[in-house]
């Protein structure tokens, strides 16, 4: 494992994301238990190969992830991780609460990494007027918080007004190669590098969009480096960008995790030849996907319908991509709504981050499962 130095300690440069751990069988969905067995045996991995940077949130799994994350950490050295977690005002507006039961959550007397969840235009006054960052510039104070940060969703102006309120230790951002082109991540990237501000990635393989691309992209880049994994690609691109700290991977199964400690064994980076190919291979995919969906699952908690809308979007894409016989896979979704049962009422896409318009979506795979009936 790769290290590099932050402040006063070293962190891996492959931190460990807890959003996507293994689902416990007959749970699924935004508030789906954790498999405690399957997904200690990646964390077991994760520090025995020495990742030493473990991000969770209050919201993730309706709690089960901070919980699980505690238990799974109990049999190791309190110095030997570091844990970042968050709080998310459109969730749990009061923070006192909520730090507290964090602490109980993840047994612990502090947190390394906190963050303020998810700025966007919707929540950042929120977060600048409520009193929540004084709180917890007051528990770094007392040494219950080591570094105070912030995750971001938000506009290039939003960012930038919000990095200038203090100096922050840290910040979270989305990257990777395929928004890097065509997004604002570049962009984005520029506000905190001129501020100094060490940047946590997020979605390095775009909520796995990144790691399986088209048959004939993927071609191009196994004829490159036949021994690199084509999600491996999107992580070494990353990995290139200099005021990048640590590189969040939401890894799911021990497959997952042993490629990304492969990935970061050593500290390879990009030839020029091989940005090339990537921003080539880019161009093409771009040409073939259509929906930036991540996974991120934020549509599904306000959805009254109870549709499980990501993996309806992924066969979306993959519709778009290979074919009407993606849409066999509708009917084994598991969702108490379909998309025929979408009322259009927005709450999915008023919490997107991507800005999805997702009820026009849903009622042209609506019409898409009628018609392939």
């Amino acid at each position: 494992m790769i290290y590099k130095p932050f402040k006063d300690i070293s962190l891996s440069r492959l931190g460990m994301g807890n959003m996507r751990l293994p689902e416990a069988e007959g749970s699924s969905g935004p508030n789906a238990k954790i498999d405690y067995e399957k997904a200690q045996e990646i964390i077991d991995y994760a520090m025995s190969h020495g990742v030493n940077y473990y991000d969770t949130a209050y919201i993730y799994n309706d709690g089960d992830s901070e919980r699980f994350l505690g238990h799974a950490l109990q049999k190791y050295p309190r110095e030997s991780f570091y844990l970042a977690t968050k709080f998310f005002i459109q969730a749990t507006p009061k923070p006192e609460p909520v730090f507290e039961e964090q602490l109980e959550r993840l047994k612990t007397d502090h947190i390394d990494f906190y963050l303020l969840h998810s700025l966007s235009e919707e929540n950042v006054e929120d977060y600048l007027n409520s009193g929540c960052i004084d709180y917890f510039l007051e528990q770094q104070k007392k040494g219950r918080i080591r570094y105070l940060g912030f995750s971001s969703h938000a506009g290039v102006e939003t960012l930038r007004r919000f990095a200038d309120h203090h100096p922050w230790d840290f910040a979270q951002l989305q990257i990777n190669y395929f928004d890097w082109k065509y997004g604002t991540t570049r962009e984005e990237y520029q506000v905190l590098e001129e501020r100094k501000i060490p940047i946590m990635v997020m979605e390095p393989v775009r909520g796995g969009r990144l790691a399986d691309l088209t048959p004939e992209e993927n071609a191009r880049l196994k004829a490159a480096h036949p021994d690199w994994s084509i999600a491996s690609w999107a992580l070494r691109f990353v990995k290139t960008l200099p005021q990048v700290q640590v590189i969040l991977s939401g890894m799911s199964s021990l497959e997952q995790i042993r490629d990304n400690v492969a990935t970061f064994r050593e500290d390879q980076a990009l030839s020029q030849a091989d940005t090339e190919l990537l921003m080539e291979v880019c161009e093409q995919f771009r040409s073939q996907i259509q929906i930036p969906c991540t996974a991120c699952r934020y549509c599904c908690s306000g959805c009254p319908m109870g549709i499980n809308i990501p993996e309806y979007l992924k066969i979306y894409n993959d519709y778009k991509v290979t074919g009407a016989w993606a849409l066999s896979y509708l009917p084994g979704v598991q969702s108490k709504g379909t998309p025929a049962d979408c009322i259009g009422c927005g709450a999915c896409a008023s919490h997107c981050p991507q800005s999805i318009q997702i009820p026009e979506l849903m009622a042209e795979l609506a019409e898409l499962a009628k018609a392939a009936q």
